[in-house]
């Protein structure tokens, strides 16, 4: 099975009532503590002598007459300067990774203390699996009281497990990987599962997933698991797994290569968003889909120009052999629509289209339910994981036209690409009452408050909230 981080709630926060020893961090905003002042006459001169001034992100260390830390002083400027959005208390993922090692509390008032706390553990990841020289594992701590605490660490153990996901190379991140990984969620949740891997995959019904995968010595598969009780809502999520992208014969350029070890991140954020679901036991029938391959250039890759079948039973014609992850996404739609879900989730790094339009920290989202088009970019952004709505325009339906086949898998101008897949993939949901896709990056391109550089499941943590609010209400 892949090694991924072993992250403990120990290593980030010390549970139980605060101690002695704690250390307090004082937020601080642009217009200074409200009174009572948290700071002695030695502390208030301490951070004049710094030009302390509750400025965004800036942290100041407090020493007591012997010169060890005696508290911190964390500046959020006007309270609404989280990183790449929502409130300052995001902020504290700087905390996690900056501070000293020792344990700490929040000694202020704050609207959302355990998003405060949530944040500090996300900003807590690093990924060391292949450094030579482990870290020492001496970290700041946050104290976190009992209650509330097992859904903050269970959201940030799926985080981190997506992180760990994505970061990997894919020499360790293969189908048969992604499988591991999903039987461990499945054996730990109670959940069913089942895989259909390789030839089989013909035998089974899924056409796509096997063209797809079928030039690469690491067998492509359908992963399939199910949790909860039947009569629940069903809430299915199908997340792209392809291992790794070389385009296929109408090969990448090595530069677009480089961060193809991301092209499973879709497959990363559902299992993300699964862990968030079985852990926090979510009134639900939970219905997990991810169809994995490797997307190789071999004497038996499919062909620009071919024509598949699809499990469906439409046709399609393949303009651009690197746009396979709408392939084997059409397959697993196919099958999660069969069971006339309440909700489908499709996560997917689908295309270059939606990172042009928004950039890479804002996912291309597409839906069909207009009150989650509304209600879900606020939420999203309110937590940190933001999402902006797009169009599933029907006048683009054109573009998916063929000559010889029921639908081309590209369309050949350069417009509106993210829609035109999103429309694509929408042709293999017509049973569900809620069709969803998220559009994503699934990559950190710089060191931000909520973490590192590298793999991010994107909008897990904003569909999570969403289902929590819905299915509790």
């Amino acid at each position: 099975m892949v090694e991924t981080t072993a992250w403990s709630a120990a290593d980030t926060f010390a549970l139980g009532t605060p101690d002695a020893g704690d250390i307090p961090v004082h937020f601080i905003g642009s217009n200074g503590p409200q009174p009572p002042a948290p700071f002695n006459a030695l502390q208030q001169a301490w951070l004049a002598a710094q030009s302390f001034s509750g400025v965004a992100k800036r942290s100041v260390l407090l020493p007591d007459a012997e010169g060890k830390v005696s508290a911190v002083a964390f500046g959020i400027g006007n309270g609404q300067q989280g990183e790449p959005s929502g409130p300052s208390e995001l902020l504290a993922g700087l905390l996690g990774a900056g501070l000293p090692a020792g344990t700490y509390r929040i000694a202020s008032e704050l609207a959302q203390p355990d998003l405060a706390a949530l944040a500090w553990a996300l900003g807590s990841y690093s990924f060391s699996r292949y450094r030579s020289k482990a870290p020492n594992g001496k970290r700041a701590k946050l104290r976190l009281a009992a209650d509330g605490a097992e859904r903050i660490i269970n959201t940030a153990e799926a985080v981190w497990l997506g992180r760990d996901l994505i970061n990997t190379p894919a020499s360790d991140m293969a189908p048969a990987d992604l499988e591991a990984v999903a039987r461990v969620l499945a054996e730990r949740h109670g959940a069913e599962i089942s895989v259909v891997v390789g030839d089989d995959l013909l035998a089974k019904n899924f056409p796509l997933i096997h063209a797809v995968g079928r030039a690469s010595p690491r067998p492509p598969r359908l992963i399939d698991m199910s949790w909860g009780p039947i009569g629940a809502p069903k809430i299915t999520l199908v997340g792209k797994g392809i291992s790794f992208d070389t385009g296929g014969l109408d090969i990448k350029p090595a530069s677009a290569m480089l961060l193809m070890k991301k092209d499973m991140g879709g497959a990363a954020t559902a299992l993300t968003l699964a862990h968030m679901i079985m852990g926090q036991r979510l009134n639900c029938r939970l219905r997990v889909i991810i169809p994995t391959a490797e997307n190789s250039v071999g004497g038996d890759a499919f062909r620009p120009g071919d024509v598949l079948a699809s499990r469906l039973g439409l046709s399609v014609e393949i303009g651009n052999t690197d746009a396979e992850g709408r392939l084997v996404l059409a397959d697993a739609l196919a099958l999660a629509d069969a069971d006339e879900p309440d909700s489908v989730f499709v996560f997917a790094t689908l295309t270059g289209a939606a990172r042009s339009a928004l950039g890479p920290d804002l996912p291309a989202f597409f839906t069909n339910d207009t009150a989650l088009a509304q209600s879900l970019p606020p939420l999203a952004a309110s937590i940190g994981d933001p999402l902006w709505t797009m169009p599933l325009w029907e006048g683009y339906q054109r573009n998916l036209d063929s000559d010889i086949a029921d639908m081309n898998n590209v369309w050949e101008s350069p417009f509106a690409g993210a829609i035109t897949a999103a429309l694509f993939l929408k042709r293999f949901v017509s049973k569900a009452r809620r069709f969803a896709h998220f559009d994503l990056y699934g990559w950190r391109p710089a060191a931000r408050p909520l973490g590192p550089k590298g793999g991010e499941p994107q909008t897990a943590r904003a569909v999570m909230e969403h289902l929590r609010r819905e299915l509790t209400s």
